[in-house]
């Protein structure tokens, strides 16, 4: 056991439009070198895009694509007498979120639209209808820790 202190988690600030602490997050996450205003104007205008292109409210589409990312199982490593076997564990809810926007990063990113807000509203909209690259991910990660479900009694 390490003897230091835990690591105190943050309070994280409602962002500037919504109200909304994921919004913050994803925002925060979006951002590239401290520039926070151009991450949030890339958050507000793909979801301004997203309105148009559904006809639904962007912050609800959003929070659906990130319901649906989240993932609920994932394999660690575990050495035991010499073997490295993959533990399907359950995953914790803050490291969920951070999963889901990460692969919603990653895979917007990927993609081929023009803008990165377009990108986005893309990635935003094939999530909420549980299609694109990281809901995929998603599935992969529950696949893994399915498969691996014999190795779940070696889970510490």
């Amino acid at each position: 056991m390490t003897r230091r202190a835990k690591a105190t988690k943050r309070e994280v600030r409602l962002d500037s439009k919504y109200k909304d602490r994921l919004a913050t997050q994803f925002i925060s996450s979006l951002m590239t070198r401290g520039k926070r205003s151009t991450a949030e104007g890339l958050f507000y205008n793909s979801l301004e895009t997203l309105e148009k292109k559904s006809g639904q409210p962007g912050l609800d589409l959003f929070h659906k694509a990130m319901n649906n990312v989240k993932p609920v199982l994932e394999v660690k490593s575990r050495r035991v007498g010499g073997a490295t076997y993959q533990v399907p564990v359950e995953v914790r809810q803050g490291r969920r979120t951070a999963l889901a926007i990460r692969w919603l990063i990653t895979y917007s990113r990927a993609r081929n639209e023009k803008t990165m807000a377009d990108r986005l509203a893309a990635e935003f909209l094939a999530a909420s209808n549980n299609e694109g690259g990281s809901v995929k991910k998603r599935e992969d990660t529950h696949k893994m820790a399915e498969a691996n479900k014999a190795f779940a009694h070696f889970r510490w």
